[in-house]
């Protein structure tokens, strides 16, 4: 299978590339390598799939050294011109969108920065597989769609119309304009909403990272909601694995949806929504007190109030993937803790 994915420079993107570069896919990535946090991580990932920085130019092709089957494009989903381009010379099978301007904080400042990126930029992938005959299209959704939702775990079959970041709000405008695409033009959309991804070679601004971070150069950690808070933490090599069987096993209608009571995850169209998480919550001073028992040091906390746009808890209902791929997370938080860490101290060498 020929596969697009958007986001290869980024944590998930990366890996799900490595992954079905391994077993024998083709793979064409896209990445815009914004500056949102340290370049050179984003630079080093892409290093490891064999795409050197010296030979990346705006919107032109870069073949990789490492993998036969491997080309990197560098543009930003916004441009739908080159976009468009992309998808015109490479004819993916499949497409896999994870590129996206995450952050639930940042988009509390920096709000226009995800219309382009989360809309403006998921219209054009939508745009794209409708022009060029893509039938196969899953993408990056968040848990932060749940927003005011408390009933647990969250269930993708309840309704969540109260997002409480404009963060949240993009990533449920993925799914409605997903959907219209299933509906009108029979695309096979998939929406995986991720919980709390972690693991080497992950994000900067992710807690996991901040805290290991701060605790090495002996600088406090911020605990936000005085330490209340619960994460259904998932480790990147399970998200990959079920990112893999929702690509290899595209959206089909529900045989048995009714408009006269519309089960959010599904439709008469080819349109699926998941859960895909660990379905285990971990409270944040558990998870705290493990990265300290790996780094054998102690962290001095800060602890303050809950911040605006954050949720107090995160857990999945992961049912549905489980019922219809096979999905079962696999790494407890102890071990993926440890991975990060010794990834990390190898890494940046301390």
């Amino acid at each position: 299978m020929k596969v697009l994915i958007t986001g290869t420079a980024g944590f998930i993107g990366f890996n799900l590339a490595k992954k079905l570069l391994e077993r024998g896919d083709e793979v064409v990535g896209i990445d815009s390598i914004n500056d949102y946090y340290d370049v050179n991580l984003k630079y080093a990932r892409l290093s490891e799939l064999g795409v050197e920085k010296e030979g990346i130019e705006n919107s032109k092709k870069t073949a990789s050294k490492k993998y036969p089957k491997h080309s990197f494009y560098k543009a930003n989903l916004e441009d739908k011109e080159a976009i468009f381009k992309i998808f015109e010379a490479e004819k993916p099978d499949a497409v896999c969108n994870l590129a996206a301007q995450a952050g639930v904080r940042y988009s509390l400042t920096n709000p226009f920065a995800y219309i382009d990126s989360n809309i403006t930029g998921f219209i054009n992938i939508l745009e794209a597989c409708r022009q060029f005959n893509v039938k196969n299209l899953s993408y990056a959704s968040s848990s932060s769609v749940y927003g005011l939702n408390e009933e647990m775990p969250f269930s993708v079959h309840d309704n969540v119309d109260h997002p409480i970041s404009l963060y949240a709000a993009s990533k449920k405008s993925n799914e409605l304009m997903a959907h219209t695409y299933s509906h009108l033009f029979g695309i096979r959309t998939t929406g995986l909403r991720f919980f709390t991804v972690y693991g080497p070679w992950g994000r900067p601004d992710m807690a996991l990272f901040l805290f290991t971070k701060a605790i090495l150069e002996k600088r406090p950690i911020d605990v936000f909601n005085n330490g209340d808070m619960r994460r259904d933490f998932t480790y990147i090599d399970d998200i990959v694995d079920g990112v893999i069987k929702v690509i290899d096993n595209p959206a089909t209608p529900n045989p048995s949806w009714s408009g006269k009571s519309p089960d959010p995850s599904s439709s008469k169209a080819p349109y699926r929504v998941y859960n895909i998480g660990n379905n285990s919550p971990v409270s944040l001073m558990e998870f705290i007190e493990a990265i300290e028992e790996n780094l054998g040091l102690k962290a001095e906390k800060n602890f303050l109030p809950l911040q605006p746009g954050d949720v107090p808890a995160t857990y999945a209902d992961i049912s549905d993937l489980a019922r219809d791929v096979g999905y079962a997370p696999k790494t407890g938080v102890k071990e993926g803790i440890k991975n990060f860490i010794e990834w990390y101290r190898g890494f940046y060498k301390v």
